[in-house]
């Protein structure tokens, strides 16, 4: 075990390093960054004096050394465009999309999952042809249209439902964390964003999860089970099911970094405050420390999310597990 999570430990910090030196040479993309924080009739003492205070001046390698030590502290340096700390904006922003992300992923697994279940088994029933038709639609049409057709159906035709923001949120942990769960307007401003943010991971996991399903329902061990007179139940969801949670777990890992990542078209299409639409304006505005931060909290939550993964699989592979320690009694 010590092993296994030392050899992932080890892959994870290489990764950063790697992930953290192309962050770094964003800076050099841009030309001068003082040119962008400064006004036309700054004189060139000026421009002198801050270059210096920001160390451009010092060798490229101190610089790299002071990133990542800034980096690792939570420190990314001064935003271009805001004036204001780069961990500041994002730990404003973190939460809304933390919160986002999390819901979408949970709606996915709780749908996901058992619907992908109920069409394995019952795949040539109505309702599972429905289902699938139903899926192929989900994954088919781009998330952006998706968010649209909920925006115009339940909050212009309707009303029933906010259109845009994050609604009333409440402070809590000391203040160092936003949320909307816990008033009703936060709640409504949830629900169309999660939903179009779930739509695309829950067809994907019902169609994974029926795959692997139909596959293990035709192995020569869950005929044995049959045959030794197990029940339906018994052999669908403790054999059947469990084995087919391998693939499920890595797409879910791999999604959950994904949503993340990668929900800057929802947060734009409903206005949400979170670290997608600040990226997104950093772009437009090309505020090269809030990219490279961004660049470097994405690589580090996929890398998280990655190292949980493979110890879910030590957790459910009992051959992870017997390997190990065949390799332990070899060395």
């Amino acid at each position: 075990m010590f092993r296994f999570v030392s050899g992932r430990l080890a892959q994870s910090l290489l990764v950063m390093f790697l992930v953290a030196a192309v962050a770094f040479s964003l800076f050099g993309f841009v030309g001068d960054p003082i040119r962008q924080m400064i006004t036309e009739d700054a004189s060139q003492a000026e421009i002198e004096r801050l270059r210096d205070m920001m160390g451009l001046n010092d060798p490229v390698i101190e610089q790299f050394w002071r990133y990542i030590s800034g980096a690792v502290q939570g420190d990314f340096g001064v935003s271009y465009f805001h004036k204001r700390p780069v961990g500041a904006l994002i730990a404003e922003r973190l939460p809304a999309t933390f919160e986002l992300a999390g819901l979408s992923v949970l709606l996915s697994i709780v749908i996901g999952i058992p619907l992908g279940v109920y069409t394995g088994l019952n795949r040539n029933g109505r309702i599972a042809r429905l289902l699938m038709a139903v899926s192929l639609v989900g994954i088919s049409i781009p998330t952006f249209l998706i968010g649209i057709l909920l925006i115009y159906l339940f909050s212009v035709i309707l009303g029933w439902l906010p259109s845009f923001g994050r609604g009333e949120t409440v402070s809590v942990l000391g203040g160092y964390w936003t949320t909307g769960f816990l008033t009703s307007s936060g709640l409504q401003s949830l629900i169309l964003p999660s939903i179009t943010l779930a739509l695309f991971q829950t067809t994907l996991i019902l169609r994974l999860v029926r795959a692997e399903m139909l596959d293990v329902m035709r192995t020569d061990y869950i005929k044995f089970a049959r045959a030794r007179g197990l029940g339906k139940r018994t052999v669908n969801f403790r054999h059947a099911l469990k084995n087919t949670l391998m693939p499920v777990v890595t797409v879910i890992g791999l999604q959950l970094g994904g949503v993340i990542a990668f929900a800057i078209i929802t947060e734009t299409v409903f206005q949400w405050p979170g670290m997608g639409r600040l990226f997104l304006q950093s772009i437009q505005q090309v505020d090269i420390p809030v990219m490279s931060a961004y660049l470097i909290m994405i690589a580090f939550f996929f890398v998280v999310i990655n190292l949980i993964t493979d110890l879910t699989y030590y957790a459910i592979d009992p051959r992870l597990r017997t390997n190990a320690l065949k390799g332990n009694a070899h060395a």
